[in-house]
Formats: C-alpha cells, sequence, structure tokens
C-alpha cells in the first residue's frame, strides 16, 4: 500500500512578520493586529416596544463571524444615545439595561476570540428617523415609527427632509448626559474601547460645520464654539470611562464643501484639543455632512486625511476608506500614514479578511481551534 500524501506544514509566524499584524497597545488594552472593523449599521433592531434597540441573533452571528474570521478590533455599528439619537428606528441602543443584557452576549464571545469589543455611541441629529438604506433611506414620520429629528441649528439635512427642532442649551446638555450613561452601560456590557461618533453629518459633526451649525450663542460662530459641543461630550465620557481604557472619536476630516464647510486644518487642530482631552485615537473619515457632494472617490482615498494628523500631531491615528486588499493595507501601516486600518464594506464581504490577509503576508492566521485541521 502507498504512503498517504505527505501534508505540507503550516509555516510558522515570523515575528513581527507584517505592519498590520503586529499587536497594538492603548491604555491597558492591546489589539492583537492593526486590521479593524469600522462600524456599520445593520438596521436590524425591532423599532418599538420593549425589545427596541436590543441586539438579536442577527447581530451576534455577524460580528461573531468577523471575530472568528481574526479581526483585531471590532466597533460595534452606531448604537444611539437616545431613542431620537437613532438614524433609523432599526438602530442599536444603548439607553437602558435591556440593550445592556443583550450585547453582553457579543461582546463575550469577541473576547473569547481574542478581539477587543469596541462600541460606536452616536446621536444622528437632523439625520435621523429614515427608513433602512435598502428601503431608500427616506424620512419616516410617526407611522412608521419616526420622529422629529434635532439639530444644533432649524436646517434640514436636504430637501424633503424635515426641519429639525433647534436644540436649546439645556437639551445640549441633556444629550451630552446621555452620552455620558451610555459609556456607563458600555462598560457595563463589556466593551473595552468606546468611540464617539462625530463624523458623516450626524449630531456632532453637524455642530463642527458652519455649514449645518447657524447658532449665534456659544455653540456657534467661532471654531471654539463650534468644536464646544464635541469637546463636552468627550470630557463627559471620558470622566465616566474607567482610566485604564482607551476613547475613541471618529471625525469627517472634511465635508467635502467648497466654502463654508469643516476642513482638514480644523480637523488637525481639533485633534490636538482632543487628545488633551483624554482622546486615544482619531478614527479619520470624511464626508456625510451634505447630499450631493462631489467626492474623488478611489482607492484609499481617505488615507492622506489620516496620514496628515498623523504627521502634524501625537494623537494615533486610523485610515479607512476603500481599503480592500492586503498589501494596500499594509503599505499604508509601513508607510507610516496611520497606526490602524478600519475596513468596513469589505469586511461585509469578506467575514475572514484577516485569515486570507495573513496568508498573502507571509504568515499564519489567527484561527479558532475548532478551525485548524483547515491549516
Amino acid at each position: 500500500m502507498s504512503a498517504a500524501p505527505a501534508i505540507p506544514a503550516v509555516p510558522a509566524v515570523p515575528t513581527a512578520f507584517a505592519a498590520l499584524f503586529t499587536p497594538y497597545t492603548l491604555r491597558s488594552v492591546t489589539a492583537p493586529n492593526r486590521l479593524w472593523m469600522a462600524a456599520m449599521c445593520q438596521y436590524s433592531a425591532e423599532p418599538s416596544g420593549p425589545a427596541a434597540g436590543v441586539a438579536h441573533d442577527w447581530h451576534f452571528a455577524h460580528y461573531a463571524a468577523r471575530a472568528a474570521g481574526g479581526t483585531g478590533l471590532i466597533v460595534q455599528e452606531a448604537t444611539a444615545v437616545s431613542p431620537e439619537g437613532r438614524i433609523s428606528p432599526y438602530d442599536l441602543g444603548i439607553w437602558n439595561d435591556t440593550q445592556v443584557e443583550a450585547l453582553r452576549r457579543i461582546t463575550s464571545f469577541l473576547k473569547s476570540q481574542g478581539t477587543v469589543p469596541g462600541i460606536q455611541l452616536a446621536h444622528a441629529g437632523r439625520k435621523a428617523s429614515t427608513d433602512r438604506t435598502w428601503k431608500g433611506g427616506a424620512p419616516v414620520g410617526p407611522d412608521a415609527h419616526g420622529w422629529r429629528p434635532v439639530a444644533p441649528s432649524a436646517v434640514p439635512f436636504a430637501e424633503g427632509h424635515p426641519v429639525p427642532h433647534e436644540l436649546t442649551v439645556d437639551q445640549i446638555h441633556e444629550i451630552t448626559g446621555q452620552f455620558a450613561a451610555a459609556a456607563r452601560r458600555s462598560l457595563a456590557a463589556g466593551y473595552e474601547v468606546v468611540e464617539i461618533h462625530g463624523a458623516h453629518g450626524y449630531l456632532i459633526g453637524e455642530f463642527l460645520s458652519p455649514h449645518s451649525n447657524r447658532r449665534t450663542d456659544s455653540y456657534g460662530g467661532s471654531v471654539e464654539n463650534r468644536t464646544r459641543f464635541a469637546l463636552e461630550v468627550v470630557d463627559a465620557v471620558r470622566a465616566v470611562w474607567p482610566e485604564e481604557l482607551p476613547l475613541f472619536f471618529r471625525i469627517s476630516a472634511t465635508d467635502w464643501l467648497q466654502k463654508d464647510g469643516w476642513t482638514a486644518d480644523e480637523t488637525v487642530r481639533l485633534a490636538r484639543t482632543l487628545q488633551e482631552h483624554g482622546v486615544d485615537l482619531l478614527d479619520v473619515s470624511t464626508g456625510g455632512l451634505a447630499p450631493g457632494v462631489t467626492i474623488p472617490v478611489e482607492p484609499g482615498y481617505q488615507v492622506p486625511f489620516a496620514a496628515r494628523v498623523k504627521a502634524e500631531t501625537t494623537l494615533p491615528v486610523a485610515a479607512v476608506g476603500l481599503i480592500t486588499e492586503p498589501r494596500q493595507a499594509e503599505k499604508i501601516l509601513a508607510d507610516g500614514e496611520a497606526d490602524a486600518v478600519l475596513l468596513g464594506r469589505e469586511l461585509l464581504r469578506d467575514p475572514y479578511f484577516a485569515r486570507r490577509a495573513a496568508v498573502e503576508l507571509g504568515g499564519q492566521p489567527r484561527t479558532p481551534e475548532q478551525y485548524h485541521r483547515s491549516w
């Protein structure tokens, strides 16, 4: 009888075989690699009733697959700090303890796979109360579980969108408190990273940009005033978020507007201030504030904005935006343009991208014990 064919041995992982697969530590938390998952809404929670905003089997399966696939850190989708802060009625929330209990199942599994669990805390502002994206994303009213959005100014997002309620100063302070309460619940739910969502034209971004912020009080006008709400939210969250755990801030580095928009120069300036207020990493995206804006979309089109923050400040940054290939991601890190990369749609297409990337870059993927036979 002929001998069984030899099975090639899985190569050992060379030490630091790729920048993408070197661990990264912020405060007391170490991600096993620098290939992370960006927050992406699933629009799959119940819209009303006792289960409103509560994670269920879809959310568990979605995040569990990416953790088993080797993703180093997962930032959970925009999770609303209040019912009115949801982008759609179908968003996840973290404004009550029922939601916390359901999220513990997710964070526990992520940790079991060596993945750092993060959560993005969000308020949608004037872009709230819309339908799910695959149904067009149009505004919805009370007959479809909707509500009237709020904003820094009574300026609608686009034609056909409702005029939002202009927040009073007391209401601004109330929302700041909701972010802090959500951070406390995030800790109880088992998250090790909190990311404050200040990008894509949602509430904090609406305060930052003069295009959407027409206020004449202490929250509008100058850069100092327009950044006031963002910094108050950061301070409120940092005050209740443990000193040993990292805090991220997601920003749109530019609105891509020709005039009267938030700019890259202002992003660099704010990055320095955010670091002074206890932010540990800036997640650098762009756009989302206004519709119909021309954006030069191409592979890695947002990376230069992250690279500029990294070059001109000491705040760590993560790059995002059409990063779809392992060698592309590796080059961003090797060239010093970012400290980590965040993948969005590519991880929707391929939950096991991290495994594929490890092999392509010459190493052995981080694999659950149950799957070791596959290697």
